[in-house]
């Protein structure tokens, strides 16, 4: 029992995984075995989103009320939201490079393909279109009309643009807002607390959300679109090594390190295929190297909106892949028009379900690529999906350091200190 307990957290997602694998390809198409597993992975996901707007809230209160200013978050969201883009924009043109230097959709024969069903984000493209989705929708949209009903919808920006305005009002009143302050404390301290606790049912999760993944679409619909996952896997690799990696090392920092620091999560991040997930331990583990408070509780949740480097890439990718599909030769305008969609409808919608997706199908008719395309690569876009995942996590932990690099208020002594430690990288402590 003794070293049952000294397999790591890593260790025990990745053995969860590998048995959901298992297990699903065992009792490929059998609903009955999918009625008892499923709900363990939905539990899980569950508990996680959970704790995610508590955590947000009360951190960036607590941040913004001892250290920060309106000037200060003025200057960080100013930052933060420019270097997003830059970032994103690298994501799309490499996307793009790389699917017309390989091709590999030419030649696909669809008639070996297996089609989804994608009325669902068919569905959820036509409501947004209604909403006439926009950058300035998106800019007005961060001003709540009520605050609880997008705590309640997980609507990450307004949530932010609430708790940043209320954190300055508690520091603005003084001595009268240090009870709200010791509150908002006390709140972020048990839910990193209670986040540890779920942290123990990862395992648990992840098999059941894997085994229901591989049981629902079996392991043979990989090898028809095995060119696309290589392509999207290649990509994310050399985006997080190469990209990623020069943009640490303009800073002063190592993107191995800040992998070797988040290993859990990005192991957690890709067998579930999602970021919330990792969110709450994401913002702890980069306040302890060094980020204060108040720039990784805001940097990281926005991020989650506007800096999804994984999911623009392989929208970029996904898009000509198809088109290369259908034979469809995109013109130099018509990419740049690619490019420019993918800049626009990419932000602000993080919430909505299957986001890469519905953001393909508003992007795809911009060019006269068609929509049905989607439907041959829905049955691989789970596993396309864990890798975007693992992506956007690296993205987002290396802003939180990157801008707070730039705004002069990294601790190196705390970020040095973290990778000294031989139990820096274990699983965070309870607090």
């Amino acid at each position: 029992m003794k070293k049952l307990k000294k397999i790591g957290l890593a260790w025990q997602i990745l053995i969860g995984l590998i048995l959901g694998i298992i297990v699903g390809g065992i009792f490929y198409g059998n609903d009955n075995i999918l009625k008892y597993i499923t709900p363990f992975g939905t539990i899980f996901m569950n508990m996680i989103k959970m704790i995610v707007v508590p955590i947000i809230v009360s951190t960036l209160i607590v941040g913004v009320a001892g250290q920060g200013s309106l000037k200060q978050v003025g200057k960080l969201g100013v930052k933060t939201l420019v270097y997003f883009e830059i970032i994103t924009t690298v994501a799309i043109i490499l996307g793009i490079l790389l699917a017309d230097i390989t091709q590999f959709g030419s030649g696909v024969d669809m008639n070996e393909l297996t089609k989804g069903d994608i009325t669902s984000y068919v569905e959820t493209t036509e409501e947004m279109s209604k909403e006439d989705h926009s950058i300035m929708d998106t800019i007005v949209n961060i001003v709540p009309t009520n605050i609880v009903s997008s705590m309640a919808a997980g609507d990450m920006l307004p949530i932010i643009f609430f708790s940043v305005l209320f954190g300055l009002g508690v520091a603005a009143i003084g001595d009268k807002g240090k009870p709200v302050l010791a509150l908002a404390h006390g709140v972020a301290d048990a839910m990193f607390w209670v986040t540890n606790l779920i942290m123990k049912f990862a395992p648990i999760g992840v098999f059941a959300l894997i085994a229901t993944t591989v049981s629902t679409f079996g392991l043979s619909s990989l090898i028809p679109l095995g060119k696309l996952m290589i392509l999207v896997y290649f990509a994310m690799i050399f985006f997080i090594v190469v990209v990623l990696g020069i943009t640490a090392k303009i800073v002063g920092l190592s993107i191995f390190r800040i992998i070797k620091m988040i290993k859990d999560e990005l192991i957690l991040g890709f067998s579930t295929a999602s970021s919330e997930t990792v969110l709450p331990r994401i913002m702890l583990k980069t306040e302890k190297a060094g980020v204060p408070k108040d720039i990784g509780s805001f940097v990281i949740p926005t991020g989650y909106s506007f800096n999804l480097d994984g999911s623009t890439l392989y929208q970029a990718i996904a898009a000509l892949f198809i088109a290369q599909m259908y034979n469809i030769d995109l013109s130099l305008s018509n990419q740049i028009i690619l490019v420019l969609t993918l800049m626009v409808t990419s932000k602000g919608i993080a919430g909505v379900p299957g986001v890469s997706f519905v953001v393909l199908l508003s992007t795809l008719g911009a060019v006269g690529i068609p929509l049905e395309g989607l439907a041959f690569i829905l049955g691989i876009d789970r596993l396309l999906d864990m890798m975007r995942t693992v992506v956007n996590i690296c993205g987002n932990t290396l802003a939180a350091l990157v801008m707070a690099k730039w705004e002069g208020r990294l601790d190196m002594d705390k970020y040095n200190n973290y990778f000294n430690n031989e139990t820096a990288d274990a699983s965070v402590k309870e607090n």
